[in-house]
């Protein structure tokens, strides 16, 4: 086992310094495990108090006797040793610690470093030691080389980052600390968005070596809500045993602190290690670094705003390489998977507001603004639709129904047509998708001014949203179209009439759609039929529907006389007929209008009327219709089989109809649109 080196790199009030004595407190046992605590300060102090990198207002009261590595008078007798000790180097200080493990017969122990990542310039991650200042500081660095080489130790260097939320930072910068530095607001001196530089260099250092390994990011909100296992979850990724002793640590002041510690660190000194799990943190006796003694509510100075605004979309960034970020799910989705195509994990997606601010962007880093309409109400209108071999299926017709809801909606200074479209193949080219892929097109009446119902405070224009994932026709998120699904009637809530709300402004306010949905999976169906206020059929909550009817009296052997001439390309039945609801209180879908065009062609009577729940309930046959999942069979409504020969076998003309709705999306290429050719 190699002696780790362990890097931690982390922005002030971040929770590093208790970290640190929980790496101290790993070594009760064992003595296996030594921490130094910003062994880079008192350079990067003595660069910045000299100008030689800029100061930036960066004062510290101690600054003097840091620097001299002198005890100041008022100090304690038995504190010169801190001062002193800050002389050594950065390498000298590894040496050091590294020659105490190997002396001891530590040979798997490590080496915990706290270090601030605004320090970071002063440190080589190509060769994970400090920058050449002077030969004393490189020999220090050769000695411990070549103690490691003469007893055969391997050296292994890990760099752990330790983020939180920036308003937490920023605010207890100046609440907790403000006295000792002065109150400077400088991004410099906050030091979160230089922890971006160092996972880049990181990274960087990475790619170059064979052996290298990606840093690890550790959120502290989450390791002080969840101890125990975020600490496990840390030592495991860096390859060393979690003991228990680590949650724990004795209060005030510790030998490894630097000597600046009475200025910082009154809080930590407070509490005696990480809370447990089940603590409740209000207890009077709750004695962890948690407790909301620690906790006080601030005002974020103005003056501090630019450096929030420059830390946020770092820390987003790095949020998304925690632990608990990707295990952040609490439940499991039907299929067992999160994601049912492992590619939609790490799939691209679109946002952007009207005036050129459309970007590409990860979708775990995607986010609009709390102002936008679709938050503040639902104001949206939105789209599905597919894309099959390098083209887009019925792209125009989808836009066209966009571009009339949003009409019907008011909105103001929308998207182009163009503007749409471009976002489309774009996003498409950045995903590399030219075929068994679906996407999701939202369009919003824009971010407001201030929070309002009144779209008069809509001063930004449309935004817009793409999503586009990988998503088969059949599958988890959509239906079985081979064997079919089953349906429950609705009793939440019924379709509005165009009186109340016409459902032909295919909106984004869905609760009339998730309330039925809801309905369906506690009754183990795939979907709920919705009834207009009459209690005639309209849809289901996510499709239309349709029923096959035979009149020609051979339904108790249909599907033994029923076929497609091929030579007439026609139906062979006389006395089938389609029947689908009337759309006055339905979307009247896309792929609806597609069947009813490709049965008309193959000699199929349609009808579109309104329907009652019996009729389907006594149907030949029952299919749905969507973008999503095309033509999916019904085999059973409220628990009544569909079709006389009480088989859930597809039925004729559905299946029919599946095929020829394939075979048009290969050949009629007019009815589709090209995707431009990419790299």
């Amino acid at each position: 086992m190699p002696i780790t080196i362990i890097h931690c790199w982390s922005a002030p009030r971040s929770r590093s310094t208790a970290l640190l004595y929980s790496f101290e407190a790993r070594s009760k046992s064992e003595e296996d495990t030594i921490t130094l605590d910003e062994p880079l300060y008192r350079r990067w102090l003595r660069e910045k108090i000299s100008g030689n990198t800029g100061n930036y207002g960066i004062s510290r009261p101690y600054a003097a006797p840091f620097l001299q590595g002198v005890a100041p008078a008022e100090s304690a007798d038995d504190d010169a040793w801190r001062w002193e000790r800050e002389k050594q180097s950065f390498n000298e200080r590894v040496y050091h610690a590294v020659q105490s493990l190997v002396a001891s017969g530590k040979e798997d122990g490590c080496v915990f470093i706290k270090q601030m990542a605004k320090f970071s310039f002063l440190f080589d991650f190509e060769t994970n030691w400090e920058t050449e200042i002077d030969s004393d500081a490189n020999q220090w660095k050769e000695q411990c080389l070549q103690l490691l080489s003469e007893s055969d130790i391997e050296l292994k260097h890990r760099h752990l980052l330790l983020i939180r939320d920036p308003i937490c930072c920023v605010s207890s910068w100046m609440c907790k600390s403000g006295d000792v530095h002065g109150n400077n607001p400088h991004p410099d001196e906050v030091g979160i968005t230089q922890l971006l530089d160092v996972y880049s260099k990181v990274l960087g250092a990475s790619m170059n070596r064979a052996d290298g390994e990606d840093a690890i990011v550790v959120d502290s909100d989450n390791l002080a809500a969840n101890p125990r296992e975020s600490l496990q979850d840390l030592c495991a990724a860096l390859g060393i045993d979690y003991r228990d002793s680590m949650l724990t640590w004795m209060s005030g002041p510790h030998k490894c602190d630097g000597p600046w510690a009475k200025w910082w660190y009154q809080d930590v000194w407070e509490s005696a290690g990480w809370d447990a799990d089940d603590v409740n943190v209000n207890k009077s006796n709750a004695t962890g670094i948690n407790h909301p003694r620690t906790q006080r509510f601030c005002t974020v100075p103005p003056a501090l705003l630019p450096a929030l605004r420059m830390s946020i979309p770092a820390f987003n960034f790095l949020q998304t390489l925690t632990a608990a970020h990707k295990q952040r799910a609490i439940s499991t989705p039907p299929s067992g998977k999160l994601f049912e195509d492992p590619r939609n994990e790490h799939v691209l997606v679109f946002v952007g507001a009207k005036k050129g601010q459309g970007r590409i962007i990860p979708r775990d880093m995607a986010a609009i603004s709390p102002f936008d309409s679709s938050v503040q109400g639902g104001d949206a209108t939105w789209e599905g639709v597919r894309v099959y071999n390098g083209r887009i299926f019925h792209l125009d017709d989808h836009l066209d129904r966009l571009f009339r809801s949003a009409k019907a909606l008011g909105f103001q200074h929308v998207h182009t047509r163009s503007e749409i479209t471009q976002a489309i193949f774009r996003l498409l080219a950045a995903n590399g998708m030219r075929d068994g892929a679906h996407m999701r097109l939202t369009l919003t009446r824009g971010e407001k001014c201030t929070s309002s119902m009144n779209p008069l405070f809509n001063v930004y224009g449309t935004t817009l949203i793409i999503l586009a994932e990988w998503k088969p026709t059949e599958g988890a998120t959509t239906y079985d179209n081979t064997k079919g699904v089953s349906l429950v009637t609705a009793g939440t809530c019924r379709r509005s009439p165009p009186s109340t709300l016409d459902n032909k402004i295919h909106h984004n306010n869905m609760i009339q759609n998730i309330l039925p949905k809801i309905e369906a999976n506690l009754a183990g169906a795939a979907d709920s039929v919705m009834l207009d206020t009459e209690g005639f059929v309209a849809e289901t909550n996510a499709t239309n529907l349709f029923l096959v009817r035979c009149d020609c009296h051979c339904h108790h052997h249909h599907d033994d006389v029923v076929d497609v001439d091929k030579d007439k390309d026609h139906f062979g039945c006389d006395g089938a007929v389609l029947v689908t609801p009337s759309a006055d209180h339905c979307l009247p879908g896309i792929t609806r209008a597609t069947v009813l065009l490709l049965a008309k062609e193959l000699g199929i009577k349609t009808e579109v009327r309104r329907v009652s729940l019996s009729e389907f309930y006594s149907a030949d046959e029952v299919f749905t219709t969507g973008t999503m999942g095309e033509l999916t069979p019904v085999t059973m409504i409220d628990g009544r089989v569909i079709g006389w020969k009480n088989t859930t076998k597809t039925g004729v003309v559905t299946e029919i109809l599946q095929k020829a709705y394939k075979e048009a999306v290969k050949t009629r290429l007019h009815w589709s649109t090209e995707i431009p050719s990419y790299s």
